[in-house]
């Protein structure tokens, strides 16, 4: 009933089952709930040679007599296209090839139609696949193959003339030692490259990347990173023309961390500063009520950890000078901190001491790894509703889909 009432060509649009095919018979299984779309060819059709790409070739035999494919459901049923799959003999180069189909991807284990790959890219996107398999009703390894495929096209079609600017950073990919690098275009907001590991060789895999994309290492004229050695061998190896600039946030970082190590060692002879770790992680403005009530009674103690904080405060409050006296103020700073025989201030004294270059090069670039740590928030959400994923190939696959713009051109 439902084939009868519609006009000729209908079904085959609704269906995207373009001529010479046509749908020969569509029946509903009762048994198995589903829904069978039964496509023959018309009679001395003529498909292009899927080796040369010759059209107007005659068929030569059937390579496949049932040939399933599952396209979109019907409403809740799940859908299957079946046909006879043919093969030609090519006039021009002689070959005899199987036809390609134009619902489905030419690959001998693709069981599914582009349509259907599309629905499994823009769920992937915002579900794990473990959820997408069981919503679809299909293995995850499938589906995993579907997502390589068109992530694998995505990226061999990248562009990457134009790029001139990284940022970089490393995230935890399984639970131990286990990472991945991110690369990203900070004006494109795009990811450029992943690659396994955090040490020097990922910068090496930037480069290949980058080059391989129309990009040239010679035109990248800034780079920014957290202080790591590795980090910062390889970028000077590989992009030896691109300014470096240390990342604030990892700057800020250094000091939240120093501040609470002060506050632990302060900790075992003043009981005051039981339960409070998290106000010394906090800007005053973001402190709650009880917390600036504790607060104000810890500022007349006398307390390491208070002038740790204090210190933390205007280092980070030095970003917010103008270029041209901001490296004044923090080479101040670095004396100050030289000098307060607190040893984890001290420390990262040393550290902006070492590598004031590339402190103060933010006050130029004003390049920082805020877009790649939302990215990293990101990609670390979808893991812990994935509980993981089983490959590094995987998880480099997820985050080129979560921030890597890529055009997955159906094809």
């Amino acid at each position: 009933m439902f084939a009868a009432n519609l006009k000729d060509g209908q079904l085959e649009e609704l269906l995207h089952i373009p001529e010479p095919w046509y749908i020969d018979q569509v029946a509903f299984d009762l048994e198995q709930k589903q829904l069978d779309v039964y496509v023959k060819f018309r009679k001395r059709a003529l498909f292009p040679c899927s080796g040369c790409g010759t059209p107007g070739q005659p068929v030569k035999d059937i390579a496949d007599k049932d040939r399933t494919w599952r396209h979109l459901n019907f409403f809740e049923y799940p859908c299957y296209i079946h046909t006879e799959l043919p093969r030609t003999k090519c006039e021009t180069c002689n070959r005899i090839m199987r036809v390609n189909v134009p619902w489905a991807l030419d690959k001998p284990k693709h069981y599914f139609t582009l349509h259907f790959d599309a629905l499994i890219i823009a769920l992937a996107k915002d579900m794990p696949m473990n959820a997408v398999s069981r919503f679809v009703g299909e293995h995850d390894t499938r589906l995993w193959r579907i997502l390589h495929h068109y992530v694998d096209n995505a990226i061999a079609a990248q562009d990457l003339s134009y790029v001139t600017k990284i940022n970089t950073d490393e995230t935890s990919a399984k639970r131990g030692h286990n990472y991945i690098t991110i690369f990203m275009d900070p004006e494109q907001k795009n990811v450029i490259c992943v690659t396994k590991g955090k040490d020097s060789s990922t910068w090496d895999e930037c480069k290949k990347q980058l080059e391989a994309h129309g990009g040239k290492a010679e035109n990248i004229s800034e780079v920014c990173m957290d202080m790591s050695p590795a980090f910062i061998k390889g970028a000077t190896e590989n992009f030896p023309k691109a300014s470096i600039t240390f990342d604030k946030f990892h700057v800020i970082q250094a000091a939240n961390e120093a501040v609470d190590e002060v506050r632990r060692t302060e900790r075992k002879s003043c009981a005051e500063l039981k339960d409070t770790r998290y106000m010394w992680l906090k800007n005053p403005g973001n402190l709650t009520s009880a917390q600036q009530e504790t607060m104000a009674k810890l500022k007349d103690c006398d307390l390491d950890t208070a002038k740790a904080y204090r210190m933390r405060l205007i280092l980070q409050e030095i970003y917010r000078y103008p270029a041209s006296i901001a490296p004044m103020v923090l080479q101040d700073w670095i004396q100050w901190g030289l000098r307060c025989r607190l040893t984890p201030m001290v420390e990262v004294a040393k550290m902006l001491q070492t590598h004031y270059d590339g402190v103060i090069r933010w006050f130029s670039s004003n390049l920082t790894n805020g877009l790649l740590e939302g990215v990293n928030s990101l990609f670390q959400a979808a893991k812990r509703k994935a509980r993981g994923y089983r490959s590094e190939k995987n998880i480099i696959a997820m985050v080129y889909v979560l921030a890597g713009k890529l055009n997955f051109a159906l094809k």
